[in-house]
């Protein structure tokens, strides 16, 4: 709204710049010029939120399911949708609806003309955990520490920190391992026991001393599909640790070999 009234403050600014005695010409292009911005105004501040285009069919895609405080986070965006119309999506209160629960990362709308929204969810993957049992708190792909998502039940593994950090995100060396963890299949994901960084590289943990040596964490989906070939490899009878700092070229280490196994 905002961007539409500053047009029709310029709309106008530009008409008053015709002088009446210049002639018909500057005239007609004073009258149309005050037409345009009485008709932007008209519907700025009018026609859109007509109630003949209000919003009284709301859909929710995108919510996981069985995801914690999924009936309030669908309830508060189909409140917030209704007090709209298809020709007036207010995007501020949907994000400010949606985005309080730390699963939402952002969302979107599409109108159906005259009377249908469908809202779209963009969801946080919790990956890792900081701390355990009920003091536990969750942590997204994205190093986004997810304060106030129910942690029971996740199978997640759990960050070498000390105490849940006063922001909103991790910052520095365990960002960086959040960041692996969160690009880690879900099947693989219960696998991990813990991650460690060494020097600049990331180390995944395994448990029965596997390790995973991810270097530095670039390329990361590749890293772990390369990861999940070696693992499901049935010619491997032992194994130490898996180097995927060349995903093309894993190098195996208690096996004695370097495999070209394409991810």
């Amino acid at each position: 709204a905002g961007g539409l009234g500053r047009r029709v403050s310029a709309v106008a600014s530009l008409a008053l710049r015709f002088r009446p005695d210049r002639g018909p010409l500057a005239r007609r292009l004073l009258v149309t010029a005050l037409a345009a911005a009485l008709g932007v105004a008209t519907y700025l501040f009018w026609f859109r939120d007509l109630p003949v285009f209000a919003i009284d069919d709301v859909r929710v895609e995108g919510i996981p399911a069985g995801s914690p405080g999924a009936d309030e986070l669908e309830a508060a965006l189909t409140d917030a949708a209704l007090d709209m119309t298809t020709l007036h999506v207010r995007m501020d209160d949907l994000d400010a609806a949606g985005t309080r629960f730390p699963l939402v990362e952002s969302v979107s709308a599409e109108t159906d003309f005259p009377h249908g929204l469908t809202v779209i969810v963009e969801d946080r993957r919790p990956s890792a955990l900081i701390g355990e049992g009920d003091d536990a708190v969750a942590v997204a792909d994205d190093g986004t520490v997810m304060r106030g998502l129910a942690t029971d039940g996740l199978d997640l593994p759990v960050l070498p920190l000390g105490r849940v950090p006063t922001g909103t995100r991790l910052g520095g060396p365990v960002l960086d391992q959040a960041r692996v963890l969160g690009a880690a299949p879900e099947a693989l994901l219960p696998m991990v026991d813990g991650t460690e960084r060494r020097g600049r590289k990331i180390v995944v943990d395994l448990g029965a001393g596997i390790e995973l040596r991810f270097g530095m964490p670039v390329r990361l989906e590749e890293k772990w599909r390369a990861a999940a070939a070696v693992l499901a490899d049935p010619e491997l009878t032992a194994l130490g640790y898996v180097d995927l700092t060349s995903p093309d070229r894993p190098a195996v280490g208690g096996a004695g070999a370097t495999l070209p196994t394409d991810p």
